[in-house]
């Protein structure tokens, strides 16, 4: 069997980790500085390319993802820098996806057209949410009007745009979301991406809710009922429900994040980011330094940005290909090892296909629409 790679894609992903305000509901490796030196951020990135390319000769590279952080916060110059010195290590597919995220705080025309012109082909832009109340609970910096401002630029400038919603946020009714969808939806993006509220440990907001002090979030029974309603909203709108907490028309699926999804090769670079690479039939995970200018440090000193590559074992692989995987609406190949370990306990797959969570196609594992919602319930049964 080919490795998955082969048909799960190639991409790269850089990590800039440096935004204006750290957001009180994110876990990322995200930093707060008061000055950056660009200069020094683009050596190092062009250092990290040129050293993962020559591990991975002869592939095609798919896609390339500036995420955060707030990468709109890096100069044009530093991005249209990294997008060269891919395409000039790498063979690069015809339709290369270059995506960066943006905040509506850094949006500038100007900047968005030297995005462009630099190689960026989409822009995934944090909204987050359309009123000024939510967003302030949330902790943004901008405005409603500076998020429509923003995302206006963004559609006049690229092609592919797409935008982040957040809700089961606190005091949200079912009534108050169904309308923002709504608006949301005659915004006229090809591609949303609408996450539940999470409350993560080492948050903000995870220390509210540990004191007991972060009031309004919705119970059970109204998340589920967010959940339905986002789901039948975006479907009438004509959006599919390509992946659990993403929604695209015409086919706009974030194709680099497909790439995880489906299982292929990934490479990381900068702090704080992860990556799968499959060398010599071996599949690795590779780990970075959080801290950023222990990062920068360590490739300006060593020539690797890497802290550690560690193979992926057998049970490790099935459990992440499954919880990748089944969040896909198209699930996971038939063909592929994990699908063929677990298919092989037929007594927990046929319960889970009678009460119709589960269905096995000619060519894919996948959940139905009625096990969507309790993902993380079958995750768990088909994993125990």
């Amino acid at each position: 069997m080919p490795d998955r790679w082969q048909t799960g894609g190639f991409g790269l992903y850089v990590h800039w980790p440096f935004c204006q305000a750290k957001c009180p509901y994110c876990d990322f490796n995200s930093h707060v500085v008061s000055a950056i030196d660009q200069k020094r951020w683009k050596a190092a990135y062009l250092s990290e390319i040129a050293r993962a390319a020559a591990e991975t000769p002869g592939r095609v590279l798919s896609t390339i993802f500036f995420g955060g952080g707030t990468p709109s916060l890096m100069d044009p110059d530093v991005v249209a820098a990294v997008i060269e010195e891919a395409r000039a290590r790498w063979k690069t597919a015809n339709d290369l996806e270059v995506t960066l995220e943006a905040n509506p705080t850094s949006v500038e025309a100007g900047r968005f057209a030297a995005y462009r012109d630099g190689g960026v082909t989409r822009v995934s832009l944090g909204l987050q949410a359309l009123n000024d109340p939510d967003l302030k609970a949330l902790g943004r910096l901008h405005s409603a009007a500076e998020g429509r401002a923003a995302l206006d630029t963004a559609m006049a400038t690229f092609d592919r745009v797409s935008f982040d919603l957040i809700y089961a946020r606190q005091n949200q009714t079912l009534e108050v979301w169904d309308a923002e969808l709504r608006t949301a939806v005659d915004i006229g993006a090809s591609h949303m991406s609408l996450y539940q509220l999470t409350i993560e440990p080492g948050t903000a907001f995870g220390d509210r809710f540990a004191r007991g002090t972060l009031r309004g979030l919705p119970d059970e029974d109204l998340g589920a009922d967010l959940f339905h309603t986002t789901q039948a909203v975006m479907e009438a709108a004509g959006f599919d429900a390509y992946e659990v907490s993403n929604h695209a028309k015409d086919g706009e699926f974030a194709r680099h994040n497909l790439i995880y999804w489906r299982g292929g090769d990934y490479v990381g670079i900068g702090p704080g980011a992860h990556g799968r690479l499959t060398l010599n039939g071996v599949r690795y995970a590779t780990d970075t330094l959080l801290a950023p200018t222990s990062w920068l440090s360590l490739v300006e000193k060593t020539g690797s940005g890497e802290a550690d590559r560690t193979p992926v074992g057998a049970s490790d692989d099935v459990a992440e290909r499954l919880m990748m995987g089944l969040r896909l609406s198209e699930g996971i190949l038939l063909s592929d090892p994990a699908t063929q370990h677990i298919l092989s306990n037929t007594n927990k797959i046929n319960s889970l296909k009678e009460i119709e969570m589960i269905e096995v196609t000619s060519s894919h594992l996948r959940v139905t629409k009625a096990g969507r919602p309790v993902l993380n319930a079958i995750l768990r049964d088909l994993l125990a």
